[in-house]
This record gives structure tokens, sequence and C-alpha cells, in this order.
């Protein structure tokens, strides 16, 4: 038996088992394991490709930019337990109620705010579809509609930044880009980083969001009865619908800014930005959840008392400790950081003891280290089928059949993205970026492909896989927290004009790579 053979037989049983259910990781591990012994029987496998495992698993798990993944969960797993979702959808249904379509626009732009804060589609759709659904439902909005909606809006986590899949796939890319340079005689010295990929998904995001915007008030223009308008109550001041509106958007909006704007701007790394985005979720969640005043007030000093620390630093005013001549200017600068820096952990840490009170904070701990654990022990498993399937040679063999795809580079595009399209039915984005990417990047970079324009089409692909009938997981997830009058047949039917403009937005992206490219370029400027 050939080692392609073996690589490709190996590549179906891990497809399987991952498809009939079995745990991920082990999965992978075990059927690495037993093909690696079968190609050691049969002498077409070298077992010291395993002694190399330890030299692998150690970098990675100790690798600054994937400390982000933690601290990223963290922040929305505390956002999702902080009821903000629920203050926005209310008050911006309220305040767009009287439109036709508003409600509707209402669920894709708390969606996206969602995604920016949260990061984690299955929490997304769920918390959408408990909170709005009924609501759209008994505001005589129809079935398919509300439920394609509120199933496309969730899925804005996958591509809006800061988002777990781009940190995640962003290793992968970066990772993928350094092989096809060794490996593939790649020219360049460039490295593509996580803050990259945020950039090149932030333009195609906001215009996924707006076209989702559009086609529903497109369908309540021409069919009015499919979205009906609310009419408010007549003793109601619109001015205070706004306010209260007003009052719900900021504080998520400052904390997205801040977290997006940080990494954007080049001031923090993503994984500063993400412990500055786990800090203020919990301060956010204090200031929403707590019942004592001074716990409130606490919030409020430490944010005020943070931002005005970060506005010092970016004055230009040196203020490191290991200066060997100071100002006066610099003295009292510093004087002052200091002192707000005192003032700010002091708030901070009485802001958390209402979270720890209520166990809260224990909650969301346990969460984030669940999540974490899950996705360290599926990298750890996957990173020993790709060293296995690689000392068969499968890599070189993946990268001849691309090689071989007519249409040259394009069709050999066509073909992964055909494949991370109908993998994305039966597998989860985590073991498509671990599995798959690491196999199939690199020949595409090494064919001249721009590493973010290609990674924001996968992460794109991935969120349309998501939505996709009959086994999309954002139709799972709604599914099974839908009320008895939303069919199955009119959740298929309602997210089908959405994955419509999933096609046309990957189209753009396509056809005009600068959606993609032209903001990690003027960062890098």
């Amino acid at each position: 038996m050939s080692p392609d053979i073996l690589a490709l037989t190996m590549f179906g049983f891990a497809c399987a088992g991952l498809m009939a259910g079995y745990n991920v990781a082990f999965t992978l591990s075990g059927v690495s394991l037993l093909f690696a012994a079968i190609g050691t029987a049969l002498g077409i496998f070298d077992p010291g490709f395993l002694l190399s495992l330890p030299g692998r698993i150690y970098p990675m798990i100790t690798r600054e930019m994937l400390i982000a993944v933690p601290l990223f969960v963290f922040m929305g797993v505390m956002l999702e337990k902080s009821r903000i979702a629920e203050e926005l959808l209310e008050s911006m249904g309220d305040l767009l109620g009287p439109i036709k379509g508003g409600l509707g626009i209402s669920v894709v732009m708390v969606g996206a705010l969602l995604a920016a804060s949260t990061g984690i589609v299955g929490a997304t759709v769920v918390t959408m579809g408990l909170l709005s659904l009924p609501t759209m439902l008994k505001r005589k909005y129809s079935p398919s509609l509300a439920s394609g909606a509120i199933a496309a809006s969730g899925t804005l986590g996958q591509i809006i930044p800061p988002s777990i899949v781009l940190v995640i796939l962003g290793d992968q890319m970066s990772n993928a880009y350094q092989e096809a340079i060794r490996s593939h005689g790649l020219e360049g010295g460039g490295v593509v980083s996580v803050g990259d990929l945020f950039a090149g998904a932030l333009l195609p995001g906001l215009i996924l969001v707006f076209l989702y915007a559009l086609y529903i008030a497109i369908t309540a223009f021409l069919k009015p009865e499919l979205a009906p308008a609310q009419d408010w109550p007549e003793d109601v001041n619109p001015w205070a619908f706004m306010w209260r509106t007003l009052k719900a958007m900021l504080p998520p909006i400052m904390l997205i800014i801040a977290v997006l704007g940080s990494i954007l701007y080049g001031y923090a790394t993503p994984t500063r930005g993400a412990a500055l985005g786990a800090l203020g979720a919990i301060l956010l969640a204090t200031y929403k959840t707590a019942e004592q005043p001074w716990a409130k007030k606490a919030a409020v000093i430490a944010t005020v008392s943070l931002v005005t620390l970060i506005v010092l630093d970016l004055s230009g005013i040196d203020l490191r400790f290991e200066q060997d001549v100071w100002t006066g200017t610099e003295r009292g600068v510093f004087s002052i950081a200091l002192i707000l820096f005192g003032l700010a952990v002091i708030c901070i840490l009485g802001a958390m003891k209402p979270l720890i009170a209520n166990g809260k904070l224990g909650d969301v701990s346990r969460s984030t280290m669940h999540i974490t654990c899950m996705v360290f022990v599926i990298l750890i498993g996957a990173t020993l089928f790709s060293l296995v399937f690689r000392g068969f040679g499968g890599d070189e063999l993946v990268a001849r059949m691309l090689a071989a795809a007519p249409g040259g580079k394009w069709g050999a595009l066509a073909v992964v993205m055909l494949v991370m399209f109908i993998l994305g039915f039966f597998l989860d984005f985590i073991e498509i970026t671990f599995v798959v990417v690491p196999l199939v990047a690199p020949p595409l970079l090494a064919a001249g492909m721009d590493p973010v324009w290609l990674g924001v089409l996968m992460a794109l692909n991935l969120q349309t896989s998501f939505l996709t009938p009959p086994f999309g997981f954002a139709l799972f997830y709604l599914r099974g927290v839908s009320p008895p009058e939303v069919t199955t047949t009119a959740l298929y039917r309602g997210v089908i004009p959405f994955i419509g403009i999933q096609f046309i937005v990957i189209a753009m992206v396509i056809i005009w790579p600068e959606l993609a490219t032209s903001l990690p370029a003027k960062m890098l400027n």
C-alpha cells in the first residue's frame, strides 16, 4: 500500500469519526496513532516523526498570541451573562418599532454588536432566539423571516472582530505562511498577525450587516405583512426611547471601540487588547447587574481611571520607570498616572466583589476554562494528526492535487472552498481550522495568494456553512429554543436569502480583494 493511499484513508477515517459524533481531540489523536502503527508495520512510516511532537506542542501552548483565546472567551461569556442583549433588543425594538421591518433591523444590529462583543456563535444565536423570536412572532412577523434574521445575525460572530474564530484562524494562517516560505519556496519574510486578520475582516463584516438590514427593509417594503410596523403608544415620548437606546448601546460600543481600536491602531497586541476587553467586561457586568450603588460607582471610577491612563500614555510623555533624567512635566504626569493606577486597582477589586458574592465570576471562569481546554486539546490532537499526515507525505499529496486542479490557482481555491463548505455541514469551525487549513493553505499561499485575503475568504465560507440546511450549527442552536409555531421548514426557508447574501459578499471579496487587504495595508503604513 502506498503512503498516499494511507494518508487519504487516514483523513477519511478522521472525518468519519468526527461526523459520527466522537470526541474531536481523541478521534484525531487515536486515528493518527492507529495509522502511524499501521504505517510502521508496513514499513512506509518513520516512527521518528513522533519524537518531534513535544517540540511542536510546547511552542504552541506557550505562544503569546493564543493567550487571546481564553481572554476573548472570558469577555464573551461575561457579557452574555450581564443582560446586555436583553436591554439592547428591548430599547432598539421600541425605537425602530414604527418602521416597517424595524424590529428585524434591530435584531441584525444587536446581533452585530453581540458578535463584536462576544464572538461566540452558539451563545449569540441562543440568546437572540430566546429574547427576540417570541417578540417578533408576537408582533406578527413571518416565522421564516424572523428565524432567518436571528440565525444569520447570530453567525456574525464568525467574521466581525474581535472573534475567537479569527484569532484561531489567524494563528493557523501565520503558521501556514511560514510553512509556505519554508517548504514551497515562497519569497517573503513577513508575518501574518491576528491584528491583520481583524482589520481584513472588518469591512466585509460591516458590508454583511448592511446587506442583511437592507434585505429586511426591502422585504418589509414590498410585503408589509411579513414585517409589520409597531405603533408607539400615544403617551410615549420618542426622545425618551432614543435616550434609553443610547444608554443601552453606549457601554458595549465603547468596549468594542476600546478593544478593537487598540488592536487596529497598534497600541495593543491582540492578547493585550483581549485582556483590556476582559477587564472591561467585568466592569460593565458589575455596572449592569450589581445591586449595590457603591459597586456601580467603583466600576465607573475604575473605567475613568483606566481611560485617563491610556490618554496619558498616548500623549507622548515618557512614563518609563528606567529613565535617568526626568523633566518636571514627566515627574508630574508620572505621579498622576501612579495615583490613577492605584485608584483603578482598588476600584476594580471592589467592582469584582459583587460578582464573586453572587457566583457569577466563578461561573464565567469555569465556562472559560472549559472552552479554552477544549480548544487547546483539539489543537494538540490536530497537531499530532498533521504530523502523522506529513509523515506519509500527505502535505506533498495535497500540494500536487491542488496544482493539478483545472483552472490553476483559482481552480485550486474553488476546490478548497467547496471542501471547507461541505465539511462545515458536519464539523465545527475549530476542527476545520486546525485540520484542513494547515494542509491546504501553504500550497495556496505559495501560488501567490494574499494570506489575509485568503483568511477572510475562509472565515466567510465557514460562516456560510453555519447557516446551510440541513446541518448548519446555527440552525440547530435556534431550533432548540424556537417555539412550536416555528417549523423546521420555515427556519430553512428563512435562512436561504441570507445564505445568498453570504455568497454575494464572498464574490465581492474575490472580485475586489481590496475589501480585505486595504485596511491591513493602511495599518502597516
